[in-house]
């Protein structure tokens, strides 16, 4: 008999705040283009071709081999791959989108070759993976509502609008940056990493007995501990999205990388704000599916979960 998932604790926020995928509603209106051939002419771009066939760049590429900076020539054959190309919005967020045609994320992603730093543009074209003729079936309507922490990496920044630039970071989580705000990331990592709490590991990286994977690794400590930010950075996001993850925050510190620390009772950060290594960013609970009071930590260099034992100080 299964047991039941247990009931997700209550997590204290600053404020309540709208993720910014929820922030700008997509339309599923995607035309579909049909699979053709087209004839490069003298001094056509890549760029060119995809706004003239209603198709983008990154499938065009992917299907006829074409690395950036993608060298053309005069009466070359470029297929043009057939499928649904969604037109990008002004603050629509590339989760938003997923959720709208019913696909996940992830598989957008990897069809238009999209690479860090995942922030879309406005008239920018997407393609959407799947049969333009079968709607998503419930398992890929669910498989989008699903958020990870792939997801909010690559896909939880709005699309920025012509001339638009990201915002600079505010210092205090009173004053509230507005979700369709790109928030500018830092360029560089700051020094090194700290412990972010200090107790026990119960668990560490990689595969666990049951052969479950864990990204990071688990810290028991008491309830209320101060969680404080390994590395300087600009909180990604803060809130409760991922369900079994309960209070969490993720922090980007510059040259690829990011920090995640989930099962807070209490977040002390809002998205966009800077911080700085050392500072207290929330207080450790058991929100979420954890099996104890305990922090869940990760560090990632760009898309890939690190081991954090590796990155930070003996002890």
């Amino acid at each position: 008999m299964l047991r039941p998932l247990p009931r997700p604790l209550p997590v204290a926020t600053p404020r309540p705040t709208r993720p910014a995928w929820e922030a700008r509603p997509v339309t599923a209106d995607a035309p579909a283009v049909v699979e053709q051939v087209h004839i490069v002419a003298p001094g056509e771009s890549l760029a060119q071709i995809a706004q003239t066939t209603g198709a983008a760049v990154g499938p065009i590429a992917q299907a006829n081999g074409l690395v950036a900076p993608y060298d053309l020539r005069p009466g070359q054959r470029l297929v043009i791959p057939g499928g649904r190309y969604h037109r990008v919005q002004s603050g629509e967020t590339g989760i938003a989108i997923a959720r709208a045609y019913g696909v996940a994320w992830s598989r957008i992603v990897t069809a238009n070759q999209l690479a860090e730093p995942y922030i879309l543009r406005a008239g920018q074209r997407v393609l959407i993976p799947g049969d333009p003729g079968r709607p998503p079936s419930v398992a890929e309507r669910a498989a989008a509502f699903r958020l990870d922490i792939d997801d909010i990496l690559t896909g939880g920044e709005p699309a920025t609008a012509p001339r638009q630039a990201p915002v600079r970071p505010v210092a205090k989580p009173g004053r509230e940056l507005p979700p369709t705000a790109v928030v500018a990331a830092p360029a560089r990592l700051q020094g090194g990493f700290a412990w972010p709490v200090d107790g026990q590991i119960v668990r560490r990286f990689g595969p666990g007995r049951s052969g479950e994977r864990n990204d990071g690794i688990k810290i028991a400590v008491p309830v209320s501990t101060p969680i404080h930010a390994t590395a300087d950075g600009v909180v990604a996001y803060a809130g409760d999205g991922i369900a079994a993850l309960g209070g969490l925050i993720i922090i980007r510190h510059g040259n690829g990388w990011t920090s995640v620390y989930g099962h807070a009772a209490k977040l002390l950060v809002a998205r966009g704000q800077s911080v700085k290594r050392g500072q207290t960013i929330a207080l450790s609970g058991d929100t979420g599916f954890a099996d104890q009071p305990e922090l869940h930590f990760e560090l990632r260099k760009g898309r890939t979960p690190v081991d954090p034992l590796s990155q930070l100080p003996r002890r």
